[in-house]
């Protein structure tokens, strides 16, 4: 078995698969009356061997995944009404029932999580961030350290993650500096005993397949050494779970000029170019296009380095689609400030805001050569605006380049490209394996569970599917 991603779904996904067995922890009681019955009808039977479809139906949640929400309530059971109720589960380390498997990941074990700035605040409570038996806010009180309103620094997540793989003792099934290139079926009959040898002498025969199966996946890619060298690699592996996230690839608008050097689709050129002295208080404005949450934590850095802004987005203020209005305003102060900004400081109307402009409702043309940049409303009149740089910040979307025509024909519509959002990739709800393609599981953004406190009950759901594949269920 091998997955591709090291972030939180394949972090959670390893620790299920290394023989640690949740069980529903005797005399622990659970707010939800009906779960708390089914839960006592079998205390001795593990959450995964259990049916996962029986015990989630009826709950409701933040999710549309019924596991997602099942695992959650489990390790969290009245966290969406502010409760601090322990978990009612119980872990117990059962190495008979561990599945070999491999992580694969670019970066060390976290994920995305290393790519975004420190000190960034999570968007989820600092607790909603943590892993299976070991609670973020006792990792952090360690460090004594606190979470800030109740939230944690991106930093601090990064270093949690890696501290979970080393604590939990996983860190042999993780792979790190790896590229993968390509994923594809083949014959189990073509791959020849001298490569299968060959594998088995350098892995502890971690790529043992089941003779019985005719096809296998074949995983090519490369490792990156420490000299940097790129070593290519080959793997079989009769599974294979996707958990590569979304940070990959931004969303470019696909106007003219787009790829002109002043126009950046990352947050991270906004803070090089205030470090550069690039610009500053007396540039012209920075554009921000965009009305999500990063989008929001451009306009509250520039904000905060007085640096002018322009923000332009599709979007009525008052969209209830828009992120800013399901937030509650009590845990989220700054973004409730970036959308009174939004409101109050229009073009048409000023407001009590210095060094900012929000344009509702406009798209942009095109970018300039000479830096001048051409927005359109939604009446079809256009502006002009001079800027000193641009930042398109409205998502991201997966890389999946090493899928056969990327990945698509997976998609829930296999007309259009995967997208977290609008077109995730097809799986069983309760068992996270891809419809098209039996033996492929999607986990996290990519089968749609976009917060960590979620993408844990997909994980449960491939674990649960793969130990009965593996036989590995007690009697």
């Amino acid at each position: 078995l091998v997955f591709l991603g090291n972030g939180p779904s394949g972090i959670c996904l390893s620790y299920l698969l290394s023989g640690y067995i949740p069980y529903f922890k005797r005399d622990s009681v659970h707010p939800h009356p009906i779960l708390q019955r089914k839960l006592e009808e079998a205390p001795d039977v593990s959450i995964l061997d259990q049916d996962l479809e029986y015990l989630s139906e009826g709950l409701e949640g933040r999710s549309h995944s019924p596991v997602a929400l099942l695992f959650d309530t489990l390790q969290r059971p009245d966290t969406d009404f502010g409760g601090t109720a322990e978990s009612v589960l119980t872990w117990w380390q059962e190495t008979d029932r561990a599945i070999p498997h491999l992580v694969l990941g670019r970066n060390a074990p976290g994920g995305a999580w290393h790519s975004i700035e420190g000190s960034m605040v999570t968007l989820s409570r600092g607790e909603w961030m943590g892993l299976p038996d070991l609670p973020f806010k006792d990792w952090l009180k360690q460090k004594r350290r606190g979470l800030r309103n109740n939230r944690a620094t991106a930093e601090d997540i990064a270093q949690y993650y890696q501290h979970y793989v080393m604590k939990k003792g996983l860190q042999k099934n993780f792979k790190c500096g790896t590229v993968v290139t390509s994923v594809r079926k083949v014959s189990a009959e073509n791959i020849s005993s001298h490569a299968e040898e060959d594998l088995q002498a350098n892995s502890d025969s971690v790529w043992n397949f089941n003779e019985k199966s005719p096809e296998v996946f074949q995983v090519d890619g490369f490792f990156k050494t420490v000299e940097g060298d790129k070593k290519p690699f080959s793997i079989y592996a009769e599974n294979v779970v996707l958990a590569t996230g979304t940070y990959d690839s931004p969303t470019w608008l696909g106007v003219k000029g787009e790829n002109l050097s002043y126009v950046y689709h990352q947050l991270s050129a906004l803070e090089e170019a205030v470090k550069n002295n690039s610009i500053g208080i007396t540039s012209d404005p920075v554009l921000i296009v965009g009305a999500g949450l990063t989008a929001a934590d451009a306009i509250l850095f520039a904000h905060h380095c007085n640096i002018p802004v322009i923000h332009v987005f599709r979007r009525r203020v008052s969209d209830p689609g828009l992120i800013f209005n399901q937030l509650p305003r009590m845990m989220y102060p700054e973004y409730h400030k970036v959308h009174q900004m939004m409101k109050e400081q229009t073009a048409a109307c000023a407001g009590p805001y210095e060094c900012y402009v929000s344009l509702p409702e406009h798209h942009v043309l095109s970018f300039g050569k000479d830096k001048k940049c051409v927005f359109q409303d939604k009446n079809g009149c256009q502006k002009v605006y001079k800027i000193s740089m641009a930042l398109v910040l409205t998502g991201s979307n997966p890389n999946l380049s090493f899928l056969p025509n990327n990945g698509i024909d997976l998609a829930v519509d296999n007309g259009q490209p995967v997208s977290p959002k609008r077109n995730p990739i097809d799986v069983d709800p309760f068992t996270y394996e891809c419809t098209q393609d039996k033996g492929l599981y999607a986990l996290g953004p990519l089968a749609g569970d976009n917060f960590v406190r979620f993408v844990q009950g997909g994980a449960l759901a491939v674990a649960s599917s793969l130990l009965k594949k593996a036989n590995k269920n007690p009697p």
